[in-house]
């Protein structure tokens, strides 16, 4: 088989970018990695790397806002959720904001490589400044994966790039949820991720109170079978944009098992892999 359309006996989807002929390269201090079918991201060989939480995002925003015509994704990193989104719609415009310049870097390289300039726009500062965004700016999807823990709270990396992913430097969850309130357009959807411990799981709906957003679903993820989960995956609407009779409700949904008790890929995170174009 051809290792261009294959990889361990399983087809790449989707279209072929133009790659290294789009006039990026490679640096020594940078790998360059497969992401969703053909599309490739710029990472940091010693800094911040994508993670399941990740892949998790931008498969459970785009599983249930498959239509959106416009998505945002707030403090995007190097650019792997919404890589992966604009991956699995390809007709979505989209929009990510990220404040740290060597991420930014990133993200610019690898939109270059995938070939979706046309449609995928980085802005560089903190999503929390409001001149980022105007005013008008409606998306039907937002993402977010918001760091977890406050400055302070554990170990801190030295490198920039791990600290900001890890610690809310530049944004809480309740940042993230005022901001994707204020910007999502009507009946639009807000995913993100974030811990499952009680203390977590009660700063996710008091920010989503305090914004007047309603938590329609729930996710809960065990990374090894057998074990309780460690995170969850959110679904997120404006209030208003609800029957008052629904405001109250969340679907929680099975928990997602990402490994079995024997260490192997479970099968329905297999089948979660292969709905946004990774190997099984």
């Amino acid at each position: 088989m051809n290792s261009e359309t294959h990889f361990k006996g399983w087809a790449k989807p989707g279209i072929i970018p133009p790659a290294l002929s789009s006039g990026v390269e490679i640096e020594p201090h940078e790998t360059l990695d497969a992401i969703s079918g053909h599309f490739r991201l710029f990472q940091l060989r010693d800094g911040h790397r994508f993670s399941t939480d990740d892949i998790l995002t931008a498969w459970y925003g785009t599983s249930w806002c498959p239509s959106a015509r416009t998505a945002l994704d707030l403090g995007s990193g190097i650019g792997t959720v919404g890589m992966i989104g604009a991956w699995r719609l390809q007709g979505t415009k989209f929009v990510t904001i990220e404040a740290q310049s060597e991420s930014v870097a990133l993200a610019k390289k690898s939109v270059r490589y995938n070939g979706i300039e046309n449609r995928y726009e980085i802005r560089h500062g903190d999503f929390r400044d409001e001149t980022i965004l105007r005013a008008d700016e409606k998306f039907d999807l937002i993402t977010g994966s918001p760091p977890y823990f406050p400055s302070g709270a554990g170990v801190e990396s030295e490198h920039p790039q791990k600290l900001a992913c890890r610690f809310e430097l530049r944004g809480t969850i309740a940042d993230y949820c005022a901001v994707a309130a204020k910007h999502l357009a009507p009946g639009g959807f807000f995913a993100c991720v974030f811990p499952h411990e009680p203390a977590q799981l009660a700063r996710v709906e008091a920010a989503a109170k305090n914004s007047n957003l309603v938590i329609v679903r729930k996710r809960p993820i065990v990374f090894r079978e057998g074990d309780p989960p460690l995170i969850a995956l959110f679904g997120l609407m404006r209030a208003d944009d609800l029957p008052d009779w629904f405001r109250g409700q969340t679907w929680i949904e099975p928990d997602l098992i990402i490994r079995t008790r024997d260490g192997k890929i479970h099968p329905e995170y297999s089948a979660v892999k292969l709905a946004i174009g990774f190997p099984p």
